[in-house]
């Protein structure tokens, strides 16, 4: 994939390098076992166990090897709202230049967010966007038409632009999104789970109420893998600073490399853990891997939701 260069960002950059992830990702399942379900997975399903076989094509098994079901236009069509965390945490780290090879965690949920308004509009989805700091900045509620996509391209090209600098307050904004998803929705969050206020029970109370009037809760954890959870710095004296606190402190990394790396993979298990517990999905997201788990677990979700 080409680097895009995102300093002086527009739609029309975003809008590219979000349809070279789509087309890269359906080039990716042609190559994989899923052959044949990239070109055709709006007008099907997975097969599930037990139901009739009435409505198999067998056309499709031919060429796969794998069971879908014809999807009837009752079924194709979901809503899917789209949350992210816009504080000032996820702008780390902070870079002049945004390009698909030198992000941020919030660059990253961008592009990754019109990935997936490139692939719902082509699945014929309706699709929504909400952006948080520490309020609600930003509701648009699901549609499935090209003026409404565009239009929520143009919020997230201004996230890249204004760098946040706001304090994160999920729990209380979560809350507040979702008494306003009335109808039964796949939900995607996108959040680094840094906030310097921490009130665990509260936040995942929020997240269950995500999960009111069976909406389907997806938690994308981002993160930036080199330096937040493997503590990856060079062995010189260095500031760190809490970029929504102030709070600063001096040290060598390898001081407490290992007690960090302990401690953080301990509240990733955590939170993993929770989120089983209250039934909410939750996928750790670095934002060096690539697009393609975003997708991925789009495209499951999708079948297990419809």
């Amino acid at each position: 994939m080409q680097s895009t260069d995102f300093n002086n960002s527009n739609i029309q950059n975003l809008e590219l390098l979000a349809r070279q992830v789509v087309e890269g990702f359906i080039t990716g399942m042609h190559k994989s076992p899923f052959h044949g379900f990239s070109v055709e997975f709006a007008e099907h399903r997975l097969y599930n166990k037990g139901e009739s076989t009435r409505h198999i094509d067998w056309k499709l098994f031919a060429k796969t090897e794998k069971l879908f079901v014809k999807r009837y236009e009752e079924e194709t069509n979901l809503r899917c709202h789209i949350i992210l965390d816009n504080s000032a945490s996820m702008h780390y780290p902070e870079l002049e230049k945004i390009s698909s090879k030198n992000i941020s965690k919030i660059g990253f949920s961008v592009i990754a967010t019109a990935a997936l308004l490139e692939i719902l509009k082509r699945q014929r989805d309706a699709f929504g966007l909400s952006i948080y700091t520490n309020k609600n900045e930003y509701f648009a509620p699901a549609k499935g038409n090209e003026k409404h996509r565009r239009m929520l391209l143009h919020e997230l090209d201004s996230i890249l632009i204004q760098k946040s600098k706001k304090s994160t307050n999920t729990y209380k904004v979560l809350h507040e999104i979702a008494e306003k998803i009335h109808r039964r929705s796949l939900i995607f969050l996108f959040t680094d789970m840094l906030q310097a206020d921490k009130k665990e029970e509260e936040l995942f109370a929020a997240l269950r109420h995500l999960k009111y009037n069976k909406h389907e809760v997806v938690l994308f954890h981002t993160y930036d893998g080199k330096h937040e959870l493997n503590f990856d710095f060079d062995n010189t004296p260095k500031k760190f600073v809490d970029v929504e606190t102030g709070v600063q402190i001096n040290l060598f990394a390898s001081n407490i490399k290992e007690n960090y790396q302990i401690r953080v993979k301990k509240y990733f298990k955590d939170l993993k853990l929770k989120c089983m517990q209250y039934k909410i999905d939750y996928v750790p997201v670095d934002i060096s891997k690539g697009y393609e788990q975003i997708l991925m677990t789009y495209l499951i979700s999708r079948n297990n939701f419809l």
